[in-house]
């Protein structure tokens, strides 16, 4: 069974944000580590080479592959925000239609500036994710 690639690392989230080539982009990755931050109460990491997580969690799938993920996470890709915060809930699906310009993935939020979103809305996305996480996967 394939390794997972994306695990903890010792590497610095400060310099990985810094290193972010687009100034928008690099602020508004500092906000959402501030927000997840706050909300989590954890201390970001980074989770290999570009993923910011906060928390852990353990999993197991029916096929028996299992590994540790973050909680919540977040990457501040090239053309947009990559959050890591999609539950599927009928819940989220209202907050997401009140959230503003967006598009989303599997289980990816993609926000290409913070300034499109409503930013209340986008935390009770997070605080919802959170709690779907601690729920599914008690700490």
């Amino acid at each position: 069974m394939a390794e997972t690639k994306t695990k903890p690392t010792e590497a610095s989230v400060d310099a990985f944000i810094a290193a972010v080539a687009d100034p928008v982009r690099r602020e508004d990755a500092r906000t959402i580590r501030a927000m997840m931050e706050r909300i989590t109460g954890e201390t970001p990491r980074m989770w290999g080479p570009s993923i910011i997580g906060f928390g852990s969690y353990h999993y197991i799938y029916d096929s028996g592959h299992e590994g540790t993920s973050c909680r919540l996470g977040f990457s501040p890709r090239k053309a947009e925000q990559v959050l890591y915060v999609l539950t599927g809930t009928a819940e989220q699906q209202e907050q997401l239609a009140r959230l503003g310009k967006h598009k989303t993935g599997k289980s990816c939020l993609y926000i290409k500036k913070l300034a499109d979103v409503h930013m209340a809305v986008l935390e009770e996305i997070m605080r919802g994710a959170l709690k779907h996480m601690d729920e599914r996967y008690p700490r």
